[in-house]
This record gives C-alpha cells, sequence and structure tokens, in this order.
C-alpha cells in the first residue's frame, strides 16, 4: 500500500466507528442511559491499557506492511479490544 492509499482506509474505519455510534444512539432510544453503560469502558483503566497497547502493537506491525493506511485499522482495533476487555469481566 502506498501513502496515498491512507485516506480510503480512514474511510473504512470512520464507517464502521459510525456504525458503532449508530448502534449506542439507537440502544439508547429504546432504553435510556443504555450509552453511558455501553461506552464505561472508556473509563476503566485495565481496558484503555489494553487498547493502547493493541493500538501500538497493530499499528507498528501494520506499518511495517502497509504504511499509514494501517493506523485508521489499529485504533479501531484498540477501541474493540477496550470495549471487549471491559465488558468480559
Amino acid at each position: 500500500m502506498t501513502v496515498a492509499e491512507a485516506p480510503t482506509a480512514l474511510l473504512g474505519a470512520a464507517v464502521i466507528l459510525a456504525l458503532l455510534v449508530i448502534r449506542t444512539a439507537v440502544q439508547e432510544l429504546r432504553e435510556p442511559g443504555n450509552a453511558r453503560r455501553e461506552w464505561a469502558c472508556l473509563r476503566d483503566r485495565r481496558a484503555v491499557v489494553l487498547g493502547t497497547v493493541t493500538v501500538l502493537v497493530l499499528g507498528a506491525v501494520g506499518w511495517t506492511f502497509t504504511g499509514p493506511a494501517a493506523v485508521p485499522w489499529a485504533v479501531l482495533a484498540g477501541l474493540l479490544a477496550t470495549r471487549i476487555s471491559a465488558n468480559g469481566r
């Protein structure tokens, strides 16, 4: 991949992030207060550290193979790892 493909990778990751936000909004409409519980993982230190480590490792490995196009996907994977680790307790 080249640097020119980074915006395409950013767009793909942004679409998935938008789907997560829409899902949260629909759940909030169905049951008020659910969004706060859904994103409470961002206040859990252990989960945030795990997500940060995921971003750093995947970002470094991805950068080696694909360049800057890997960064948005690494950030998305870190966010998902944060959510999973906080909800998995």
